[in-house]
């Protein structure tokens, strides 16, 4: 027999009898040369030799000799056994060949995926709004609305087999294992829709704020977990579940229109707190988010207007405005009575005794200045908007309701509240009333009783409609982009309105919200998204639905946020390329 023969008979020999677990060899070329007795535990059936591994992995050949190949962790699932591939080599240049070890990793995989399966969740559930609802309940039928509630609640969470106390007349408490929850946002968490289908005496139908924990490292943390959701779910609007997997969360629901709350008890509360803190500062700097629209002005004149009774030296931080706000920036500048400063000017005067009062954001990356959110303890948010993920968390006191139609309305209320009531400038109401309409499109979307109210007592104190719609005026070159971006919208058969607004503009945020809210006036059209370049090329979206669909969340996916109705994201990409990834967003 030759030397070659003889050598190869003793490799088979060593494969065969010696090596205690499934291995291969193979060739450059991705074939197997040969294999230990044990490659039966991975692959039965006879005669792997020759074979190509790609066809029998599924892993390209070329991965097993590219570099750092250990490092990744190759795994690979056969007969009912989970192996990990580890790889080892031998040989130079053509003559090199690939050593593929299979470890069987089974009993530590199901180990794992059990402690996965068996981790603890913890929910909070809230009945959105029970106070408003058990009220709007005659007192006979009021004992079978929240017996329905809980029986719904607690047949959903039997189903996961979760353990479920109701420790207020409104929240619940519920703990169940990981595995019910991927059972859950598979279903979208349909109790959501099961309470709303509730019948109800109220005109609003119920809706439940669910936040969820998962994935901490013990049960405390989990717990904090839950209750940081439920506060984003609430600050959202409610009718929505929120689960918080260590710094990962998701949203799902949402579909309701924030009910307004009938009681003002909470604006006259805001209207005391403020004016105390007012009152213990040694100066009162405001500011609203980047390049400021009409709310958040408007909003920033209402405050000052309380400063100023107070006797406080207030300061409203702008750097930059659209040209829509030149004219009533231009009114309050003339008026002498405001003092308007730079990002610079008020980083130099803000003190640890300064107020700092943010409007119409609540996001720390969208604010005029946001070196002013670290210079002083004393922060008053008041927003509108629903809550994000990266909000401001060290205010002293927040006011943010997103049932409200603009910080405007949020603003008039405290307003009111706050005392010498006569003592209000004419632009100020003005530039409140132009805040509300601008917010609500005119007063066609998202306006409940208090908006009408807040708006009437505007009005008695000597807001001129004319003077306000002037505040909205544009020039013809800006109104011919409108209507040509109107003019050219893709209308689909599902009732999406898409547009293009051509070329770069510098109000181009301003004119795409225009054209928006226009293209909803079209009979057939449910929501609208318009996109347009601004002058640092920015792709800029503004979106609008008539309620059923939710704008919000699909903004959210490219970064931005804003309301069930109104909502906008600033993005990279041309305009052509986001409008087509908001069409797939839809489509899902």
């Amino acid at each position: 027999m030759p030397e070659k023969s003889v050598h190869e008979t003793r490799i088979e020999r060593l494969l065969s009898t010696h090596i205690p677990f499934p291995l291969c060899i193979i060739n450059m070329q991705g074939k197997v040369t040969r294999a230990s007795n044990k490659i039966a535990e991975v692959f039965k059936y006879d005669g792997i030799k020759d074979a190509d591994i790609f066809a029998l992995t599924g892993i390209k050949h070329s991965e097993f000799f590219a570099e750092g190949v250990n490092e990744k962790v190759l795994t690979l699932s056969r007969n009912e056994k989970i192996f990990r591939i580890q790889v080892g080599y031998i040989g130079h240049d053509e003559g090199r060949h690939a050593i593929i070890y299979f470890h069987d990793i089974t009993n530590y995989e199901t180990l794992k995926i059990m402690y996965n399966d068996e981790h603890i969740c913890i929910a909070f559930i809230n009945v959105d709004n029970f106070d408003e609802l058990t009220s709007s309940t005659s007192e006979e039928k009021r004992l079978f609305l929240t017996s329905d509630i809980d029986k719904a609640v607690r047949q959903w969470a039997g189903r996961g087999n979760a353990s479920i106390i109701r420790h207020k007349e409104n929240m619940y408490y519920m703990v169940f294992e990981s595995s019910y929850l991927e059972k859950l946002m598979e279903n979208k968490f349909a109790i959501l829709d099961d309470i709303r289908a509730i019948e109800t005496e109220a005109d609003f139908p119920i809706t439940l704020s669910i936040g969820i924990g998962a994935g901490a490292r013990n049960p405390m943390q989990t717990e904090q977990h839950a209750l940081a959701a439920l506060e984003l779910a609430l600050g959202r609007g409610g009718d929505q579940t929120v689960v918080k997997r260590g710094t990962k969360i998701e949203y799902f629901g949402g579909k309701m229109q924030t009910v307004e709350k009938g009681n003002k008890g909470k604006s006259r509360i805001i209207a005391h707190a403020i004016k105390q803190l007012v009152d213990q500062s040694s100066k009162v700097i405001i500011m609203g988010h980047k390049n400021p629209d009409m709310d958040s002005f408007g909003s920033a004149l209402g405050i000052y207007r309380i400063a100023l009774n107070r006797n406080k030296d207030a300061y409203i931080v702008i750097n930059n405005y659209f040209d829509t706000l030149a004219d009533i920036y231009n009114l309050a500048k003339e008026a002498e009575i405001y003092q308007f400063v730079n990002s610079e000017k008020a980083i130099a005067m803000t003190d640890k005794d300064t107020l700092v009062i943010v409007l119409d954001t609540h996001r720390p990356s969208l604010v005029e200045c946001n070196e002013l959110l670290t210079m002083t303890d004393r922060i008053v948010v008041i927003d509108h908007h629903r809550k994000a993920e990266d909000f401001i968390d060290n205010a002293t006191l927040y006011y943010m309701e997103p049932y409200a139609s603009s910080t405007a309305e949020l603003v008039t209320e405290i307003l009111q509240y706050s005392g010498d009531k006569k003592n209000v400038a004419k632009l100020e109401v003005e530039g409140l009333l132009a805040g509300i309409s601008m917010d609500t499109n005119r007063f066609a979307v998202k306006t409940g009783v208090r908006t009408f109210e807040a708006a009437s007592w505007l009005r008695r104190s000597g807001a001129d409609t004319t003077a306000v719609k002037r505040f909205f005026q544009t020039d013809m070159h800006s109104f011919k982009i409108k209507a040509s971006c109107i003019a050219n919208a893709d209308i689909k058969d599902n009732g999406i309105a898409y547009s293009v607004c051509q070329g770069t503009h510098p109000d181009a945020q301003v004119i795409n919200s225009q054209a928006a809210d226009e293209l909803l006036s079209v009979k057939g059209v449910r929501a609208s998204f318009v996109a347009g370049r601004d002058e640092q090329g920015r792709t800029v979206v503004s979106a609008r639905s008539l309620g059923e669909l939710n704008v919000q969340t699909i903004m959210e996916k490219l970064g931005g946020g804003g309301h069930l109705t109104t909502a906008g994201a600033q993005v990279s990409g041309t305009p052509e390329e986001v409008l087509a990834q908001i069409e797939e967003i839809v489509d899902k």
